[in-house]
């Protein structure tokens, strides 16, 4: 690996050097490190012109574009701190962001606006839409000559909160440099390949992709959506050699019906996470590609191990700069065979671990301690040392590609005049993640239409969050401290009412942005 120097320069280094190198193509062409970083400097003098300073937070929810893309390298450029987000989300959760960040600037795509009406948080923020698809004109000079390093802030990440709000993770620039390091690594990248990219730029996933050409001598090939039935004939014809999956995405593609493009393509790699055990070798077979499987999450400069052995299951061992430990309740270390237990993270490269939740610190301290950074995740060991992930601790439901929050959809289903309590919960989806299914405890002498209780919610509610199912309860079976015991719930079909919306769309449907 080599010398983490930061991300700031480092577009504009290579620009000088090669200029001319490709760095993506995309639907409107090839981007060029020298037209990228012209365009990078441009942005940056752009928010310096609106009065944006160095380590001012600058909310950004557009989907991926050039205009994007340029935009997010200009972030770095200028020292602003980034915070993705979303274009989809609205409502409570999108005011938790904007409270939590107090950005001096809001940048969206047109249209995105709307979600911001009513909102009191909004009122002494700036707001501007990009329009603009294509790559910014050229700025005549760097808007600054004091640039972020490796320990800067880069980006306030949200993940999903489980058992309360969106938590905001703090990633420097050098945790965005080792994310992409570890790609390198889960993807066995070598000189000249080429990556096909459907991801958000607005997600971990797709950042640490973006930054990638950075780090080593590779491109991308960036698509604006996730295309199932035209997968194979994209990859083949760009040339690809490694694919991401995602949560139900090798299940998705091995639902396609054959095609003379999935064995006429260059790619060798499938790197991701949420590779079912029962689809691993069948995707393998089918299609001639390997494998790779990892975990991680954004905390943890994102990628915390990864499967190059070809273990079925497995997520493989610790990144060179983690080391991973399986703890019980009881705070006592796992070893194979002994069980599952939370897995904590412990680093031996100061700062790939994150520094906390911004303007959160009991999350914090919960979260970082003594001995190490607990995930909230189990795992246990094979008896060779391979790690098995086996899911979340607290309450949270993989649906569509996001991890939804059962605070997020129980706190809005809670503010219906005719519900009590709501409880939500995941069910089987048909392809390996999870519907929405919620429990709701009706005020008492009301009969709510679980259909009139769905339309209120979905305006508050991004798609990915809203449920597939409602179910009606007289009350709910709860514990002695009287919390609700969501596994006694019934899960029979013929109980629950059904919204008319497909059951395996997630955000990266075709014909949709991820």
């Amino acid at each position: 690996m080599q010398q983490i120097l930061g991300l700031a320069n480092r577009l504009q280094d290579l620009a000088r050097a090669t200029p001319d190198r490709i760095y993506a193509s995309t639907a409107s062409g090839p981007v060029t490190f020298g037209a990228l970083a012209t365009a990078a400097d441009a942005m940056a003098q752009r928010l310096h012109d609106l009065g944006i300073k160095r380590g001012d937070r600058v909310v950004v929810m557009m989907a991926n574009s050039l205009a994007s893309l340029s935009l997010i390298h200009g972030l770095m450029r200028g020292g602003f701190v980034w915070v993705p987000v979303n274009p989809a989300l609205v409502g409570a959760p999108l005011q938790h962001v904007l409270r939590t960040t107090q950005p001096s600037l809001i940048l969206c795509d047109a249209g995105v606006e709307n979600a911001f009406e009513n909102l009191a948080e909004v009122a002494s923020i700036q707001i501007e839409i990009i329009s603009d698809r294509g790559l910014p004109a050229k700025a005549e000079e760097p808007c600054a000559d004091d640039f972020a390093g490796p320990d800067d802030l880069a980006t306030i990440m949200f993940t999903s909160g489980t058992t309360g709000p969106a938590k905001g993770v703090m990633v420097t620039h050098m945790m965005l440099e080792l994310a992409a390091e570890a790609v390198s690594l889960c993807a066995d990248v070598v000189p000249g390949d080429n990556l096909f990219m459907w991801e958000p730029f607005y997600h971990i996933g797709g950042a640490q992709v973006l930054l990638l050409p950075l780090v080593r001598d590779v491109s991308l090939t960036i698509s604006d959506r996730f295309s199932a039935s035209r997968f194979w004939q994209q990859v083949a014809e760009a040339g690809c050699t490694h694919i991401h999956h995602l949560g139900g995405i090798i299940q998705i593609l091995l639902k396609q019906p054959d095609s003379s493009w999935e064995r006429n393509h260059k790619v060798r790699v499938a790197w991701g996470g949420g590779c079912a055990p029962e689809a691993w070798l069948p995707f393998e077979k089918r299609f001639g590609i390997q494998i790779r499987e990892c975990y991680g999450m954004t905390e943890c400069s994102s990628l915390t191990s990864w499967n190059a052995e070809g273990v079925v299951g497995s997520v493989g061992r610790a990144m060179p700069w983690f080391d991973i430990t399986l703890k019980d309740e009881t705070g006592r270390t796992l070893g194979p065979g002994e069980g599952r237990g939370e897995i904590v993270v412990r680093t031996s490269l100061p700062g790939a671990i994150t520094q906390g939740y911004y303007a959160n610190p009991q999350a914090t301290a919960k979260a970082l301690q003594d001995d190490g950074f607990h995930t909230g995740d189990l795992g246990s060991w094979d008896e060779n040392g391979m790690l098995f992930f086996h899911g979340r601790m607290t309450d949270s439901v993989r649906c569509k590609g996001e991890n939804v929050s059962a605070f997020e959809v129980e706190s809005v289903a809670n503010r219906h005049p005719d519900v009590a309590e709501a409880a939500m919960v995941g069910v089987p989806g048909e392809i390996g993640e999870h519907d929405i299914q919620l429990f709701i405890q009706p005020r008492e002498g009301t009969r709510p239409d679980p259909a009139d209780i769905w339309s209120w919610m979905a305006d508050q509610l991004a798609p990915y969050q809203r449920p597939r199912y409602i179910a009606l309860v007289p009350e709910f079976p709860r514990t002695p401290s009287q919390r609700i015991q969501k596994h006694l719930l019934p899960q029979r079909p013929d109980m629950r009412w059904e919204a008319n919306i497909p059951s395996h769309k997630p955000k990266i449907r075709e014909g949709a942005s991820k």
